[in-house]
């Protein structure tokens, strides 16, 4: 591409060399480049970042094979080979391995002085800290999963929850790998078609439910829903009853309480590598949800090297990500146990009883790291907290973030207002993976509006509509090598026909993820947005996170949905939705304040050729935008099959939408 007389970007953060030396990721490079072939280390941190993220895509067996060294991962029967059969779809990993998730993620619970150390640290908007020790929990696993057993369940068979983020739910979940079954879970705010529409899919025979949970002050009550799910959920052979609110078990319903108290040591039934762990589902904004299947071991050593060696996780760690059991999060959230560290759950809104949530969350349970969305840094900077002068943050090393592109002011208040010292990861990933493509590096420094390297082990380019790899231009994100954690199967998917559709269609071979990213010559990411909802002006392309970053700092919009539709007769149709603040009127002046914004700050082509106000912006039920849904209603495609109701926050914001189209199809 043609070159210009841009200066390189100054860092916003970079870590000392105290911090470098002490990173698992420096020791891990220096031991892999004694024991597996690793690059010798750099002097240069970000050349030695470079070099080993070189190796650990060309030599996927040597690299993948060292993380299982390194992180000691318990095989009960030695693997073959790592990487049998390197294609996408249909990678084979480690074959004639057997082990066991659950049993990696206790380990720390076999060391008696650990076992009296906090595991899990449960939080909820009464503040009133609930801390669950090693100990506590690997006997809590262990009956419970004799309990499952006694039940009949065993290996393969689907066990759902339906929890909020409480300590109960990971007991649930490691009880339920522990025999070999298959966990899948939603959050109690899902409403029951939602929840059908998911746990249909895959016929649990066990759900463990709570009667309600507490959110925003005030206490939901979800035992008519629950008496639906057991209605429309022929296959269950039992139910179990979490009395969050304190209700007593319904008819038929098993007590939680009786089934975590008896005294029995956890067994661990050895399953192979590629042996289903869970179940996660796309946001399922069109059609049913595709049901995500992922390994035991691909999630355990993904998982391991994630946490581990680009988060700087371990014992000693207490690790906070703002999430729901609806999202992937919550499942990466439970991995912070695989490298010993203490997982912190908290069951509330993050804007109860303010907008401070999240950061008092931090400062009551000594959170070492910190993780939440996008969209609640920049709630923060919105709404004037100030938390490093507010709260006692001193221990929170990093704050992530992901869910949407940090834009760079969020980054600048995180610097500004939590501290200056502090490594600041913006993570993209995908449900799809279970885990990030690109972000977290403790060795690296950190620029504006930029996710600091791709993750080791993961060959991501960015390639233009011809398959061709693309440096400092908008692309297509795209993984060109396998990875551990990539689904082994939809679930009801028999011909792997809607996996392949999903991923594989455009590229065949390559994962095709639906972003727009760029990768620059310094070898740090951008993501742009969505890639099937993509701005396309005059053959120009251009992400929507740049438009909502640029908009949504102006004080009198909340936040904006912008959508580019292609019309009829060649032309483009670019409309601005923008949700007001309270008392904000959309008049000329305003109108005019927005298109001034866009062009001085991005270009002429980011200006949109309408601006509409709207009641409010709708959201999937994990808190996306809905745009590429709300695209096909504007070019008049019914509500009902532009988008799966039973998948939106309010179905009700989506009838402006459906209207304007009509109107404009007619």
């Amino acid at each position: 591409m043609t070159t210009d007389n841009r200066t390189e970007p100054t860092a916003l953060w970079r870590p000392t060399p105290e911090r470098n030396e002490a990173a698992r990721l420096t020791r891990f490079h220096a031991w892999a480049a004694r024991h597996h072939g690793a690059p010798a280390p750099a002097a240069d941190p970000e050349a030695a970042y470079a070099d080993l993220h070189r190796w650990s895509v060309e030599q996927l067996p040597a690299f993948w094979s060292a993380v299982t060294e390194w992180f000691d991962v318990r095989f009960s029967t030695p693997y073959e080979t790592v990487l049998a059969d390197d294609a996408m779809p249909g990678a084979r990993w480690f074959p004639g391995a057997t082990l066991n998730y659950a049993e990696q993620a206790l380990r720390a619970s076999e060391d008696p002085e650990r076992a009296a150390e906090p595991a899990v640290i449960g939080v909820d908007e009464r503040l009133e800290p609930e801390t669950v020790t090693w100990g506590t929990l690997r006997a809590r696993v262990g009956s419970l999963a004799a309990e499952l057993r006694r039940l009949g369940v065993g290996p393969g068979d689907r066990v759902c929850g339906y929890l909020p983020n409480v300590p109960e739910a990971i007991t649930a979940l490691l009880a339920t790998a522990a025999v070999g079954a298959v966990w899948t879970s939603c959050a109690p705010d899902f409403g029951a078609r939602s929840v059908l529409d998911r746990f249909r899919q895959v016929e649990p025979v066990v759900l463990i439910t709570v009667d309600g949970y507490r959110y925003g002050g005030k206490e939901h009550d979800r035992r008519e829903t629950v008496a639906e799910l057991r209605e429309e959920l022929p296959t269950l052979r039992a139910v179990v009853h979490v009395p969050l609110l304190g209700t007593p078990a319904p008819e038929g319903a098993l007590e939680w309480d009786d089934l975590v108290s008896a005294k029995a040591e956890p067994v661990f039934e050895q399953v192979p590598f590629d042996h289903p762990l869970w179940v996660l589902y796309s946001s399922g904004t069109t059609g049913l949800p595709k049901a995500i299947v992922q390994s035991q071991g691909g999630i355990l050593v993904e998982h391991l090297k994630q946490l581990g060696l680009q988060s700087d996780v371990g014992e000693g760690d207490r690790f906070f990500w703002y999430t729901s059991t609806g999202w992937m999060m919550w499942n990466f959230l439970v991995g912070s146990l695989l490298v010993g560290a203490t997982a912190v759950t908290y069951d509330g809104s993050p804007g109860h009883p303010d907008g401070a949530a999240q950061w008092r969350v931090a400062e009551l349970t000594g959170a070492t790291f910190f993780g939440t969305s996008a969209a609640y840094i920049t709630a923060s900077a919105k709404a004037e907290l100030h938390p490093g002068r507010d709260f006692d943050l001193s221990r929170v090393g990093c704050v992530a973030t992901t869910g949407s592109p940090l834009p760079p002011d969020g980054f600048r208040w995180i610097h500004d207002e939590v501290s200056p010292a502090m490594w600041i990861a913006s993570v993209s990933g995908g449900t799809d993976v279970c885990s990030c493509f690109a972000g977290a590096a403790p060795t690296l420094p950190v620029y504006v509006g930029e996710l600091q390297a791709p993750s080791l082990g993961v060959a991501l380019e960015s390639w233009s509509p011809a398959g061709e790899p693309l440096v400092d231009e908008v692309g297509e994100l795209v993984v060109t090598r396998p990875m551990p954690s990539m689904p082994v199967r939809f679930w009801n998917d028999a011909d792997g026909s809607r996996y392949r559709d999903s991923y594989f269609e455009m590229f065949p071979g390559i994962w095709r993820h639906g972003d727009w990213t760029t990768l620059t010559g310094r070898n740090t990411v951008i993501i742009h947005g969505r890639s099937d909802s993509t701005l396309n002006r005059q053959g120009v392309r251009m992400g929507s996170a740049d438009i909502y970053e640029a908009v949504e700092r102006l004080p009198e919009i909340r936040e904006s949905l912008v959508l580019g539709i292609e019309l009829p007769d060649g032309g483009y149709w670019m409309p601005l939705f923008v949700h007001l603040a309270d008392g904000a009127t959309l008049d000329d002046g305003l109108r005019d304040r927005i298109k001034r914004t866009l062009r001085a700050e991005l270009s002429p082509r980011h200006v949109p050729d309408e601006v509409i106000e709207v009641p409010a912006v709708p959201h999937t039920l994990t808190g996306k935008r809905l745009e590429v849904p709300v695209k096909r209603m504007l070019q008049g495609t019914p509500l009902e099959k532009a988008v799966n109701p039973g998948s939106v926050d309010d179905v009700e914001l989506l009838r402006v939408y459906e209207q304007l189209g009509r109107s404009r199809t007619a």
